[in-house]
């Protein structure tokens, strides 16, 4: 089976993807990490930031890994590039 979620890009993520968000369909179970290889399908220039990324779905932080993620339609998927701060 597959949902619709909401793809939300931050801060570099949404410079290096060109849109703040988009919706994008996808298996109900998946691995965070072919998350994230379709979400670099669509923005390859996301694969800058491969090392220091994070995703958060529904709001908690998910490693990019092997660990399956049950999604729900209309969840939010964050991409979460390091922040630097002064």
């Amino acid at each position: 089976m597959t949902c619709e979620v909401v793809i939300l890009y931050f801060a570099k993520s949404s410079e290096l993807a060109g849109v703040r968000s988009e919706n994008l369909t996808v298996p109900q179970e998946i691995t965070s990490k072919e998350l994230w290889e379709k979400i670099t399908a669509l923005h390859p220039g996301l694969c800058a930031i491969i090392d220091h990324v994070i995703l958060a779905v529904r709001q908690e932080y998910v490693p990019i890994g092997d660990e399956v993620i049950t999604l729900h339609p209309g969840d939010e998927i964050a991409v979460i590039p390091p922040i630097s701060g002064g």
